[in-house]
C-alpha cells in the first residue's frame, strides 16, 4: 500500500517551492499561492507537533517504566516485610507458648505449696488442740490438786 502522506507532503513541498521561486522573482502571489504556503506552514507545524507528541510519548514511557521498577521495589519490600512479620509473629507465638508453660508450671507448684501448707497447718492446729486439751486437762488435775492441799491444810489445823 502506497503512504499518501508521503507523496502529499513531497507534492505540497513542490508547489511550495514554486511559490518561494515567485516570490524571489518578484511576481505578484494569487490566493492558490498564498494557499500553498499557508498549507506549508501548516504542515510544518504540524510536523513539530508530531515530533513534540512522539518525544512526550517517550518520555512517558520512560516514566512509566520507572513507575514499574518502583512498583517492583515496593513488591519486594513489601514481601520482605511481610515475610519479616511472619517471622517475628512466629517467635512471639512460640514465646508466648513458652511463658504460658511457664506459667502453668509454676501455678502447679503453688498448688502444690499451698497443698503442703494446708497440711502443715492441719497437723500444726491438731497439735495446739491436742496441747490445749492437755493444759486444760493439767488445769483441771492442778485444781483438784490445790483444793486437796486446801483440805489437807484445813484438816491438819
Amino acid at each position: 500500500m502506497v503512504d499518501v502522506s508521503a507523496i502529499t507532503y513531497d507534492a505540497l513541498r513542490v508547489a511550495a517551492e514554486h511559490v518561494l521561486a515567485k516570490v524571489r522573482e518578484g511576481e505578484e502571489l494569487g490566493t492558490e499561492d498564498i494557499f500553498i504556503l499557508y498549507l506549508g506552514t501548516i504542515v510544518n507545524e504540524l510536523r513539530d507537533v508530531r515530533s513534540e507528541v512522539a518525544r512526550l510519548e517517550d518520555k512517558i514511557d520512560k516514566t512509566s517504566q520507572r513507575i514499574d521498577e518502583t512498583n517492583k521495589r515496593i513488591d519486594e519490600l513489601a514481601k520482605s516485610l511481610s515475610a519479616r512479620i511472619d517471622d517475628t509473629n512466629k517467635r512471639m507465638d512460640e514465646t508466648a507458648k513458652s511463658l504460658s508453660a511457664r506459667i502453668d508450671e509454676t501455678n502447679k507448684r503453688i498448688d502444690e505449696t499451698n497443698r503442703r501448707i494446708d497440711e502443715v497447718v492441719k497437723s500444726l492446729s491438731a497439735r495446739v488442740d491436742d496441747l490445749a486439751k492437755r493444759i486444760d486437762a493439767l488445769q483441771t488435775t492442778l485444781l483438784e490438786i490445790q483444793k486437796l492441799l486446801i483440805e489437807l491444810v484445813r484438816s491438819r489445823q
